[in-house]
């Protein structure tokens, strides 16, 4: 896995921390949107500290791209440390109401207070995730309409912004920030796999490489069926033989025969990325 990967944080990522210290004064909660795909790569480790003293909401995002069985695990590990978790998907619109029935539980005590002095006052979140995690997404789903920009490539939300809903929560929109350093090299892997890092900065080829290894020890099944492989012929391979094997099943070829490593790693990518792979967990 490159060095550069491990470490890759963008200036502007120092500059969100910096404004979600400044702004969080202003709000009541924070939304935390996890990858469904991969839970414990995509939470920032930082977040609990620059938050406190603020509830949290974690929504597991992308839930439908996800394996469920591994997201009802991680929904039971969260309700038994006391914490609030929902699956949502912006794609099918599946769990966009639990979004909203958990904001107003958690705050249910301070908006009886407020209804009790006679007050009707809009709850303000904050919502917080790596880049291409679905914060933009979500928001226009929430607010009914586009109100945040949307590309599906991380570093498009740049600034802050507040977003109006119908359901009487304004949402704070803060740019994708990741951290300085991936103490665990699985960690900058599963990010660079999901797309949560720029592909343009990494070696493709390795992260699809490492994909493959990945799928033949969780998912061998999805894999084969997938690219037209047995698992008895991928069971002693390794990632790259994998790939290989897949660029050959494929026809991704260049002039004299060789794999086209390319044009393999965007499509292995591509189709993980979109699901067509199966409904996949990392972690």
């Amino acid at each position: 896995m490159p060095s550069d990967v491990i470490q890759w944080f963008p200036g502007h990522m120092a500059k969100t921390r910096r404004m979600i210290k400044e702004s969080i004064s202003s709000v009541d909660i924070i939304i935390e949107l996890l990858d469904a795909r991969i839970p414990r790569s995509s939470k920032n480790p930082e977040l609990d500290s620059l938050v406190q003293p603020k509830p949290v909401l974690t929504v597991l995002n992308k839930a439908s791209l996800a394996d469920p069985n591994a997201s009802a695990r991680w929904r039971a590990i969260y309700e038994k440390e006391g914490k609030h978790l929902v699956l949502a998907d912006c794609i099918d619109k599946k769990g966009i109401d639990s979004v909203i029935e958990g904001v107003r539980t958690i705050l249910a005590d301070k908006i009886e207070r407020d209804r009790e002095k006679g007050m009707t006052r809009t709850v303000k979140a904050m919502v917080l995730g790596i880049p291409n995690v679905g914060k933009s997404s979500l928001i226009n789903t929430l607010a009914g309409e586009k109100k945040a920009n949307v590309e599906n490539r991380p570093g498009v939300t740049l600034n802050k912004q507040w977003i109006k809903t119908p359901h009487g929560i304004d949402l704070l929109d803060m740019p994708g920030v990741l951290w300085p350093k991936f103490e665990d090299k699985r960690v900058g892997e599963n990010l660079a796999i999901t797309g949560a890092i720029k592909d343009k900065v990494l070696q493709s080829d390795e992260i699809a490489m490492i994909l493959c290894s990945r799928l033949q020890k969780k998912y061998p099944a999805l894999l084969c069926a997938r690219f037209g492989l047995e698992e008895s012929e991928i069971e002693e391979l390794d990632g790259y033989d994998i790939f290989e094997l897949i660029g050959r099943r494929r026809s991704l070829l260049q002039r004299g025969g060789e794999v086209d490593f390319n044009r393999c790693a965007t499509m292995i990518l591509d189709e993980f990325r979109s699901a067509k792979i199966g409904r996949i967990t990392l972690e």
